[in-house]
């Protein structure tokens, strides 16, 4: 399932990292790797805080949507 359909608190591992080659480049420099293990912290509007390898980072909608846990 996507990252925005996880729920805030539930700890989740990501399985894969769809769409471009940019796109995936860019998130997997934040973390966002398979195997690496995410934390919805909050959904404010649609965008949302993420906690990953021990940061917090906000994506938008659009980019979780593309981080399938």
């Amino acid at each position: 399932m996507p990252l925005t359909m996880a729920k805030t608190g539930e700890q989740n591992s990501v399985k894969k990292v769809g769409g471009k080659e940019e796109t995936r480049k860019f998130l997997g420099t934040l973390g966002f790797v398979p195997g690496s293990l995410v934390t919805v912290v909050a959904e404010i509007a649609g965008n949302m805080i993420v906690g990953v390898k021990e940061s917090r980072i906000a994506i938008n909608r659009e980019m979780a949507a593309k981080i399938m846990v």
